[in-house]
């Protein structure tokens, strides 16, 4: 079962209310992603920890309902 774009947005910005989330559906089917994720949660982090941080909000949804989601974190600019 695909993911619904704004289902992805919903569940990150639950976990990041500040966030500017951008999620763009790359081949039309529902199932490969690409997101931007800009937050001040990022600041200081590795990159490793910003994209758990990102995984974590999908409450488990990476790699079932969620095939593959290219992911793009950063700290807004000071």
């Amino acid at each position: 079962m695909a993911m619904d774009q704004h289902e992805i947005e919903r569940l990150i910005r639950e976990a990041l209310p500040d966030a500017r989330i951008e999620v763009r559906d790359l081949a039309g089917d529902g199932d490969h992603y690409a997101a931007t994720v800009i937050s001040e949660a990022f600041r200081g982090k590795t990159r490793v920890a910003q994209h758990k941080i990102v995984y974590d909000a999908l409450k488990g949804r990476m790699g079932g309902e969620l095939h593959a989601l290219a992911l793009q974190t950063v700290a807004p600019d000071a």
